[in-house]
This record gives C-alpha cells, structure tokens and sequence, in this order.
C-alpha cells in the first residue's frame, strides 16, 4: 500500500514533549497500524503528535473526505482482523457526522478506538465563537448509549489509562467501540519529562470468557441424548483454528448447520452438514430441521427469538430445547433494542461462541467415545445453483451478478473476500470456504457504509493473496460515494460492483406492501423511490475520486469482460469500479412486516 504522498521531514528527536505526544505514543505501543481521519482543528495537536512526533507511522494516517468513512474503514477493518483500528473525529460536529456509523458498527459488535476532541474545556483558552461552538460539556453523551465505554481525561496520566482502559475493553468479548474525548487544551499543554508509560503487555484484554464445567458437563448430557440436534451458527471469529473446530462439532455430532448472511462466515456453506443458503429468515431445508429438532444449540445467532418466531409465533411453546451461548446481554443497555425478541432457553450459557466450543468439542468426543454420529452423507440437498436469467443478454438481474462472480472466481484460481452484498443476495451460487470468504453485512443497516467496509477490509488483507470484492447498492454507494478517493489515494485494492437498479428497491417493497394492506394502487409504488431520469454516472462519479472504472454495464458478456478486468486490476494492486445496471428485483425472498 502507497504510505505517503512523499515522506514528511523527519520528527526532531523522539522525546515526548506535548501532552497530544502521549496520545500518539499509547496508539504505537497498542500497535494499532491506522488511523482514519478527516482532519479538524479540535485535534490539531493530536495530528501534529501523529506527523512530527511519530513521523505518520505505527499508526499510519488514512485522510478520508467524510467522517463516515473514517468509521467505516475502521469498521471493515475489524470484520477482517477482529482486531481495532483507530479513527479520529473533530470535535462534535465530526462526530455527529460519524454517528451513524458507529452504531452499524455497534450493532456489529466491532472493535474500535474511536478518538475524539473537544474544547478546550477551560473558557479563557478559548478562541472567540468558533472553540465556544466547538466545545460540549459531555460530548461522550452523544453517543454512550452505543459504544461500550467513553472517557474524557484530564491529565496526562488519565490519557494513558484512558487508552489502556479503552483498548483493553474494545478487545474484549463482546466487542464494541469505544471513544476518547481529547480536550484541546490539555492536548497543546507541554508534558513534564517523567510521564510514566507501563508496559502494555500487563494491560491487555483477557481471554474470551469460557462457560463452567457444570454448563459444558450439561451441554454434552443434552447433545448426547438428542436424536435431532441442530447449530445455529451466530457470530464466530475470523481465526481459522476457530472454523475448524466448529467444522469439527457439527461432523462429529452429524448436526444440521444453519448460517446467517446478516453474519461473517462462520462454517462452509458447502459442507455436507449445512443446509439451506445463509439467510437472516427461517425458510424451506433451515426451517424444516428447526422444526422436527428436539436440541437447538444457539451460538451467538443474532436476533435467535426473531428467527424462531418465524417458526412459531409463540416461541414458548416451542418443544425443542434450547442453549443460548452468548455474552450479548452485557452489553444491553434499553436504549436501542438491538437485544431483539426475548427468546427462550432452557439453558443461557455466559460464554464467548468460540471459547465454549473448544471447551465443549473434547467432552463431547470423550463422551461419545471418540466415535462421530456422521455418516459421511449430505443430510439436505445443497440449495439450486441459478443459471443466468433468460434475458440476461439484454438485460441484467441482481442474481446475474452472483453467478458471474462465482464463475470468475472458479476461474481465477484465487481466494476471494465478499466484502458486502446487497440486501438481496441469494447465496445459492456463491459458496464460503474459509472465515475470510465473507465478512457479513454492515450491522444497524445505515446506508453509505458498504464503500467504506470494502476499503477497510482491503486494508487489512492487502498482503493477503486475497481478492476482496463489493457487492454494493446504488443508494448505499451514492452516500458513501467519496469514500473511493482514499482507496484511490492509497492505492488500496479493491473491486467495487454496483447492482444499481436506478432506485431505493427496499423501500419500494415497504410502498407496495403498505398499499396493498390499504386496499391502494400498488403501481404507485416507485414514486418518490427512483434514482432515475437522469441517472447518475456512478462510473463518473468514481473516475472523479480516482478509481479506475467503467460502466454502466448491461449485459452477461458486458459483465463477465468487466469483472475480469476488474479482477485482473485488483490483483495487481489498485482499486477497480464497475456500474451494473440491473433490473429492479431481489434474487431472495424478502420478507416484510405486513407478510
């Protein structure tokens, strides 16, 4: 990746000599290696400590042209690492910009280390009207009810502790960002010479949390004597020693798998054992062993009582029994109901997903003897791969896109990252292969964050080997638009696709299904919905940030000749845009309130 546009002058000693050199030094010593940020005078000591005391490496500075794409680059960073990245936001107006994108990344449960500034919080340091509207008396209120913790210091002790306290719970199960107000003054004080900095490595985030032996030794009783278990696979780690041995627990319990796109790939989609397309709604093979289970094993399936409640209107006459392992709750706060529908357990285990696993796979094989229940043999048919549409010569549909891109990746012979996909995604083509395959859906459905997550996660794999690519709406990518230019400007790479269908498609099914509960023409539906007429350049629009880009696109060989060239360029280290028109349509079924 490009570090700079040319190398700063070189940093005058390394002595820390500025209060804003401390904040700057606990982000090296974290070993965070980014920091996204679109610049403000709030922070300006902070920047200046990030250039002329650490010469802009370890982190290295991101410049992005909207706050919201500081946070979503930091977020997509998380999907692909599981680890934090930093991001800075100027004072309250930045962060009411980057708002939106720390509760996607809340509701994703991603760690963050957001940085923030305000003030100066002593009035006569203040510069007329500009420092006295920049200055709030709590600004952490603006957003404690979605970060997991937020701190202000006010010396250069408390910005030690402040980072060593919000990494430290970042990083730990369950994940969520945190925010650092920095007060400007404080940050333009000089720093005595003794400031005490600990070593690291004696604050650092513990394990994830494991369940008691009495829990395991009551999962294995249950898992023993159940005829038809099945795993909801919720949220799992990017490690590939994690993958395994959930691999591991389903063959050696021969247990159905269901697996949720609104989640990262958490198990082989191919896999014998798994059934039905990753999918947020309980339909066809996935609702079918649901509903003859007699053991459901829930590890961290997001909104588990709203998935079964698509089965049973009344989850608690359901007659299966149900472990629930998950941390969620610690994090539940009322204000927001991401806790979803209450669902009911028979037995709630405290434990992280993939601690519980590693502790419950060894009692389990001793319990059975060693020996797997699995036969070897697929239990549900693999879901019906679709061929491209009929006209897909004269006219594309989202699905067409799927099928393409799984055809090029056969072909390529390279591993590829699904960075995004559209709310339609059928997952009947495009398989998932390893933790990495795909890193799931932006969390609390704020549009503009698809372009950011890619670059993010692009960010992380660039040394990879890997193909990361973005399956994006246009509503979503006209918000996050902008955010290509740091891709360009880095030369981050990329392959950026808009299923663009001229129009905000999901609110139009909202139209329609409200119309037709009122007895209204549903033909009106697309009014006050269509981007159209004129349509935007998308291609333009990314030529402008300084992607190479082409489109639009129209047909199945227009298509498959872009992908390749998109893919060909990615490969070779640079981003790539293509705009694919496609007819207005979901290749999935969804379902809305009224159904």
């Amino acid at each position: 990746m490009k570090q700079f546009d040319r190398p700063p002058v070189a940093p005058v000693g390394n002595k820390i000599a500025w209060k804003s050199d401390i904040a700057a030094e606990m982000l090296r010593r974290l070993e965070i290696p980014y920091i996204a940020l679109n610049p403000g005078a709030s922070y300006r000591g902070f920047h200046d400590s990030l250039v002329n005391y650490l010469g802009n490496d370890s982190p290295q500075m991101l410049l992005c042209l909207h706050e919201d794409h500081v946070i979503a680059i930091a977020h997509g960073y998380a999907k692909a690492t599981d680890k934090p990245m930093a991001c800075a936001l100027h004072s309250n107006v930045g962060l009411m910009h980057g708002l939106m994108g720390i509760f996607n990344a809340w509701c994703d449960r991603a760690p963050m280390l957001i940085v923030g500034a305000t003030g100066p919080i002593a009035p006569e340091k203040r510069r007329p009207w500009i420092d006295w509207i920049h200055t709030a008396k709590d600004q952490g209120a603006l957003l404690r009810n979605y970060v997991k913790w937020d701190d202000e210091p006010r010396s250069a002790p408390g910005i030690v502790e402040a980072f060593l306290r919000g990494f430290q719970m970042t990083s730990s199960t369950p994940k969520a960002p945190v925010y650092i107000c920095l007060d400007a003054g404080l940050q333009e004080e000089e720093a005595a010479d003794n400031v005490i900095i600990p070593d690291v490595a004696r604050f650092k985030p513990p394990a994830e949390p494991a369940a008691s032996p009495a829990d395991v030794a009551e999962v294995v009783k249950l898992l023993a004597a159940a005829k038809n278990p099945v795993l909801l696979m919720g949220r799992g780690s990017r490690a590939q020693a994690d993958w395994d041995r959930r691999v591991a627990l389903a063959e050696l319990l021969g247990a159905p798998v269901i697996t949720s796109l609104r989640e990262r790939a958490a198990f082989p989609t191919e896999h014998p054992l798994h059934v039905g397309p990753p999918s947020g709604w309980l339909r066809g093979a996935p609702k079918e062993a649901i509903a003859k289970a007699d053991l459901i094993v829930s590890l961290d399936w997001i909104d588990l009582g709203g998935y079964l409640q698509q089965l049973q209107k009344d989850t608690a006459s359901i007659t299966a029994k149900i472990v629930h392992v998950s941390l969620e709750s610690i994090l539940h706060n009322g204000w927001n109901m991401d806790y979803f529908a209450l669902p009911p357990a028979d037995l709630s285990i405290m434990a992280g997903p993939d601690a519980f696993v590693g502790q419950l796979l060894p009692v389990l094989k001793a319990e059975l003897g060693g020996l797997s229940r699995w036969d070897g043999q697929r239990i549900a048919p693999l879901p019906t791969a679709g061929s491209y549409s009929a006209k897909a010569d004269e006219i594309l549909t989202p699905h067409d896109i799927e099928v393409a891109l799984t055809e090029l990746r056969a072909a390529s012979g390279k591993a590829f990252t699904l960075a995004h996909t559209t709310i339609g995604w059928a997952s009947t083509n495009y398989h998932f292969k390893d933790p990495l395959d795909y890193l799931g859906h932006d969390g609390g459905a704020g549009l503009a964050a698809g372009p950011g997550h890619t670059i993010g996660a692009a960010l992380a794999l660039k040394d990879a080997g890997r193909i990361v690519v973005a399956i994006l709406g246009d509503g979503d990518f006209l918000q996050g638009a902008t955010a290509l230019w740091t891709a360009a400007h880095y030369q981050i790479p990329a392959l950026f696709i808009v299923s663009n269908n001229r129009s905000n498609f999901n609110d139009e099914i909202h139209q329609e299904a409200v119309a037709k509960v009122r007895a209204r023409p549903v033909e009106n539906r697309w009014v006050g919905q269509r981007i159209d007429e004129p349509a935007p350049d998308l291609a333009g629009m990314a030529r402008s940030q300084g992607v190479e880009a082409e489109g639009p696109v129209k047909t199945k060989t227009e298509l498959l000749a872009a992908m390749k060239r998109g893919i060909e360029i990615v490969a070779s280290g640079r981003p790539y845009f293509i705009d694919a028109h496609v007819a207005p349509g979901y290749a999935n079924i969804i379902v809305s309130r009224h159904d």
